[in-house]
């Protein structure tokens, strides 16, 4: 079982930015994908952006253009990239780790009950 630990959010006003990293430890094979979610006040977890072991990326309608999802493999490490920053990205982040049968390639995630999640970092956008 990996174990995942976020950081970097934090308070921004909108239309900036933010970079959050999520640090691997652990088993995490080369079949496995990884994404951020997020969890907004009083709303259901939200698939924000996926890479998938080949390093084919997916995004959310609602981050696509303004986020993006990129991993160092040799530091074991995931990123995302937030710019454009608006007030409906406040959220606790949260980065996850998939691996067969609940990942099966591309942007291919399932049962997120199973998946290796960190505790999660928070975003505040104000206006």
């Amino acid at each position: 079982q990996a174990r995942l630990v976020e950081s970097g959010g934090g308070s921004v006003e909108a239309g900036g930015s933010l970079r959050l990293t999520c640090v691997v430890s652990g088993l995490v094979s080369e079949r496995c994908g990884m994404g951020w979610w997020r969890v907004a006040p009083g709303k259901e977890r939200e698939l924000v952006a996926t890479i998938s072991n080949d390093g084919t990326t997916s995004y959310s309608d609602a981050v696509r253009g303004r986020f993006t999802i990129s991993q160092d493999k040799a530091k074991s490490t995931l990123y995302l990239l937030g710019n454009s920053l608006k007030t409906e990205d406040t959220a606790k982040y949260y980065c996850a780790a998939a691996c067969p049968p609940y990942y099966t390639g591309g942007n291919q995630f399932r049962n997120p009950e199973f998946f290796d999640w960190g505790r999660g970092t928070q975003v505040t956008v104000s206006s």
